[in-house]
């Protein structure tokens, strides 16, 4: 079932994620995704992934907000784990920490690069690429399921994207599948 293919991608890097003390950063972490060590003098606070506790009315905000209906698949991983960091082969998903993940979607979408290049055009963003680019649902496409295709916005090259997976769930497994030949 690939509700349960796209949450046990997650699990796995995120617990990789962990195992590899990677979940230290030097901001004020969420009461709830703090670790019970932090210290708050410490520069540094780790945090821990946490179930989701975004609701099916928080995303349908979020969508009015966007202008735009979410992907299936998306809003199970939406709804599945808050986290600070996930990154899986050169896919770095935004920052999904509990009660300002909306907040950090929205800079993503709205506040991080040229609306005129991404949302404007229907090219929502939710992932940086490497250190070039973005993954963004191609909003043109697939509108009646909104299962968009993913495409790659490049920094310097803004006018042109390129495809890369046919929907969210190819996305996954593609990256899950391919990243320990990163």
């Amino acid at each position: 079932m690939k509700e349960d293919k796209i949450k046990s991608i997650i699990d796995t890097n995120l617990e990789r994620w962990l195992e590899m003390g990677f979940n230290e950063l030097p901001i004020k972490i969420e009461r709830e995704m703090s670790h019970p060590d932090n210290k708050s003098e410490e520069e540094y606070q780790t945090w821990l992934p946490i179930e989701s506790k975004i609701t099916d009315i928080e995303i349908e905000e979020f969508e009015t907000q966007l202008g735009y209906k979410l992907p299936v698949d998306y809003k199970i991983f939406l709804k599945h784990k808050h986290f600070y960091e996930l990154q899986i082969s050169e896919v770095s998903f935004c920052s999904h920490p509990i009660n300002i993940w909306r907040a950090k979607q929205t800079e993503m979408i709205f506040d991080g690069y040229p609306t005129e290049f991404l949302i404007e055009k229907g090219f929502i963003p939710f992932a940086g690429w490497s250190d070039w680019g973005l993954l963004c649902f191609d909003a043109n496409r697939n509108k009646e399921d909104h299962n968009y295709p993913i495409v790659l916005w490049d920094y310097e090259m803004a006018e042109d994207v390129q495809d890369e997976y046919k929907d969210f769930y190819d996305l996954m497994t593609n990256i899950d599948a391919n990243k320990n030949n990163s």
